[in-house]
């Protein structure tokens, strides 16, 4: 017996509207990375929408986001993303269960919004708008299927579709989208193979290594921060939502602007030369006080010095602009640099190659600046210019253009809202003033006097330094309370202030209970 099939023109269930639409939605996704993964990654729909709500959105939740996830950020605000187009898919569905036509042109013209959007990437081309248009076309495509789906006939009320088969076809679409996404994912790890990429870098001979850790510098004490942080526990703070992918193979670095002669390096030029390694504290000027977006490791790569040397700056010249192969720019101080052996272009980190999370194949490293002017990742362009003349990323949007790391210091043990017995307490942490170093730490018990802490043996200007006090803890709760001098002997300010223009200020404290 052969059974009729129909196109249903009876309008679907609000649930079902939304179902449909949701996966339609899906569908731009899925085909937008797979058509990506060919042109450019970065130029993915979720992407490109992504990297779009990094930019425009404002300081207060910028740094609100940073407060709140720290590192996760970028998982925060996708999972913020993909809520806020499950959301639209669903009004798209309630659009076109009224019209189909309304619908699917409130999704062709999101669709076409995102293409231009793509444009206006840094480093876009015209193929960049290529994905958005036709995983749009597809999403559009996938509405009106679900919306006029084929069903078999049955029953009395013939004339719409039967539950099965929409649900089939909503299985059916689905998975497509996610076998796209899929797809698109394993393509591009096969056009840009960084991990493999990653296995097969040989750390650069190295000319100049960094003087050993000794222990007196790293001490033992249970819950304090340890003096070398290891490459998986690194704060990351980027405006990159999808990592750069990017080969030795692939990398060039062009160092042009305001000087005698442009220079480009391959990887190859590059790692003919003989490498340093500097140990190093960086710290994000998002850093709020007492928090953790501070790090130390040993870099090794080449010195950005010597590599400006074979340009030839112009004497006028003031500022490194730097950029990234996702566009984004640094502007750092050139008086910075010049004479200074420590500012590295790294191309590893702690004895590996750098993670693809934190700039490889190759970074900037400028010690004594917070890193939102010094630390470029996946740097591919270095334009000697002026302050008065060009700006950066950040500067853009209103922080400040120079960016000395202030003196800080942050109480590690005891934790937070610790319970402790009464007698001796062992009260620890670090304290940093990079390119200045730290000659002194003083701890506060409640309003108290301050009292010296001992500090660790000092490795260098540009690293972090540990301290321990011991405390004869009396029962009831106490606010603990340090800060830090500097070797030009300025004592670590007491007013509170917050990252926002150049980096925050203030003494951390920690209360305690004691039994």
């Amino acid at each position: 017996m052969v059974r009729r099939i129909a196109f249903t023109s009876r309008p679907l269930g609000p649930a079902a509207a939304a179902l449909a639409a949701t996966s339609a939605a899906a569908v731009v996704l899925g085909v937008g990375h797979l058509v990506a993964a060919v042109i450019d990654p970065n130029a993915s729909p979720f992407f490109v929408l992504g990297a779009t709500v990094i930019d425009h959105t404002p300081r207060w939740l910028k740094d609100s986001a940073i407060r709140w996830f720290g590192t996760n950020d970028k998982l925060a605000l996708a999972i913020t993303m993909l809520g806020v187009m499950v959301a639209g898919a669903v009004l798209i569905g309630l659009l076109a269960r009224r019209r189909l036509a309304l619908g699917a042109g409130v999704l062709g013209g999101l669709g076409a919004a995102v293409a231009g959007l793509a444009l206006l990437r840094p480093t876009a081309g015209l193929a960049f708008a290529v994905p958005a248009l036709v995983a749009t076309m597809a999403g559009v495509a996938a509405l009106c299927l679900l919306f006029v789906v084929p069903a078999a006939r049955g029953g009395r009320d013939g004339d719409g579709p039967t539950r099965r088969g929409f649900l089939f076809a909503v299985a059916a679409v689905a998975a497509g989208a996610a076998a796209a996404g899929a797809t698109g994912r394993f393509v591009g790890s096969r056009l840009r193979d960084i991990g493999a990429d990653r296995s097969a870098f040989v750390l650069p001979r190295v000319a100049d290594p960094a003087s050993p850790v000794l222990p007196e510098m790293d001490l033992a004490v249970p819950g304090l921060t340890r003096f070398i942080t290891p490459n998986t526990e690194f704060y990351r703070i980027d405006t990159a939502l999808q990592l750069p992918s990017l080969t030795r193979a692939q990398w060039r670095l062009r160092i042009h602007g305001m000087v005698d002669r442009e220079v480009v390096l391959d990887f190859d030029a590059l790692s003919a030369r003989d490498a340093v390694e500097s140990l190093i504290t960086l710290t994000c000027v998002s850093n709020e006080v007492g928090g953790n977006l501070a790090g130390t490791a040993t870099w090794t790569g080449y010195r950005l010095t010597d590599l400006l040397a074979e340009a030839g700056p112009a004497p006028d010249a003031d500022m490194i602009l730097s950029r990234s192969v996702d566009g984004f720019t640094a502007g750092t101080p050139l008086d910075a640099v010049l004479g200074n052996p420590d500012a590295l272009l790294a191309v590893a980190m702690n004895g590996e190659a750098l993670p693809v999370a934190h700039g490889y194949p190759a970074r900037m490293i400028v010690p004594g600046l917070y890193g939102y002017v010094s630390a470029t990742k996946w740097v591919v362009d270095l334009e000697l210019t002026r302050f008065d003349r060009a700006r950066a990323y950040w500067t853009e949007r209103g922080w400040a253009e120079r960016a000395p790391i202030k003196t800080a210091s942050r109480i590690d043990v005891p934790a937070a809202f610790a319970t402790l017995p009464s007698g001796p307490v062992t009260v620890a942490g670090v304290a940093w003033a990079q390119g200045r170093g730290i000659t002194a730490v003083e701890v506060q018990v409640d309003d108290g006097r301050w009292s010296p802490a001992t500090l660790a043996a000092a490795y260098s200007l540009d690293t972090w330094r540990q301290w321990t006090w011991t405390w004869d803890a009396s029962p009831g709760t106490h606010t603990l309370r340090v800060r830090a001098v500097d070797a030009t002997g300025v004592v670590q300010t007491g007013v509170r202030t917050t990252p926002f223009p150049d980096g925050a200020t203030g003494r951390h404290t920690r209360v305690v209970t004691v039994r």
